[in-house]
């Protein structure tokens, strides 16, 4: 199974929202297209509210991207398991990718072009 992975910038600017906080703020995202998949926004590290983040024991290993760590969001009123995921040491062809975080979008956690 070979997979085709574009990645490139995002354009303009990203936002990241979940329980009335801003927890990502971006003009440096990138555009991850793996094959047919939808795309995936990926935020630099650096424009992340870490503190929003607790680290989750959650990991998968993707045979095109390598291994994922998971992040859970916690918020006044609940905490997302499993929310977010960042490849800290992915394959080469990806290597862009390091250091830079995505979020699942949900009914709760609003990842958008503003």
């Amino acid at each position: 199974m070979k997979s085709q992975i574009t990645i490139r910038p995002a354009g303009g600017t990203w936002v990241v929202r979940a329980g009335g906080a801003v927890l990502a703020e971006s003009k440096d995202a990138v555009e991850l297209v793996e094959g047919e998949r939808a795309p995936v926004v990926y935020f630099p590290r650096a424009d992340v509210a870490m503190a929003f983040l607790d680290e989750a024991e959650q990991v998968t290993t993707c045979p095109f991207k390598g291994e994922a760590k998971y992040y859970s969001i916690v918020t006044k009123s609940t905490t997302l398991e499993n929310a977010a995921w960042s490849y800290e040491a992915p394959k080469d062809a990806v290597a862009e990718i390091k250091d830079y975080l995505a979020f699942y979008a949900s009914d709760l956690v609003a990842v958008e072009r503003v």
